[in-house]
């Protein structure tokens, strides 16, 4: 987790818990105004809302969470943050202490994993042909000029009635260099199978 604040050894699991509401209480915020929007038919990105990681940082009188997020269509709203602040400020309880809530757009959005495993999720919901998705999303990362991809999709297949496991490799993805930098999201969906 991306937090960075000092707490005594007697207060760090109060914190610890703290941050977890946090980002419980955010997940769930874009969440619910994600499933209003599509109620409403409003354009509907792929990815919309996908959150990649949520920043903590807590200070004595302030607390403030960095929200890096793929695509901020629902939180460019007007009033959407104020609304965010007030849920959280009632799930903490914290009256002592400040909170600021920042959203930063992720530069190259197909980067990170979340997007992608959303993107893939996301298609299959909508009963696209998983490797068709799968191809998809491999060429979304070749735009982002990433050295290797590796997807890997589980489950009742195209609605079969044994599950299986299919896996797509494109490019090196050195797994046993300590040095590498390989970035992982494992993302579990329900689809009509």
């Amino acid at each position: 987790h991306h937090s960075f604040w000092f707490a005594q050894p007697k207060n760090y699991s109060e914190g610890l818990q703290e941050d977890k509401k946090i980002r419980n209480c955010i997940k769930n915020y874009i969440q619910k105004n994600r499933k209003k929007s599509s109620n409403r038919k409003i354009e509907s990105d792929s990815s919309s809302e996908v959150i990649t990681h949520i920043e903590i940082q807590k200070e004595i009188d302030t607390i403030r969470v960095i929200i890096h997020i793929g695509f901020p269509n629902l939180l460019k709203k007007k009033g959407a943050i104020e609304e965010l602040e007030k849920d959280i400020q009632k799930e903490v309880n914290s009256v002592n202490q400040r909170l600021n809530i920042a959203i930063e757009k992720v530069k190259e959005p197909y980067r990170q994993p979340t997007i992608l495993a959303e993107y893939i999720a996301f298609q299959l919901k909508n009963r696209v042909s998983f490797r068709k998705a799968m191809k998809k999303a491999i060429e979304l990362t070749k735009k982002a000029d990433i050295k290797g991809v590796k997807i890997k999709i589980a489950g009742r297949l195209g609605g079969k009635e044994i599950a299986r496991a299919e896996c797509i490799k494109k490019g090196r993805l050195p797994l046993q260099t300590i040095r590498a930098k390989i970035d992982y999201c494992c993302y579990p969906i329900r689809t009509i199978y």
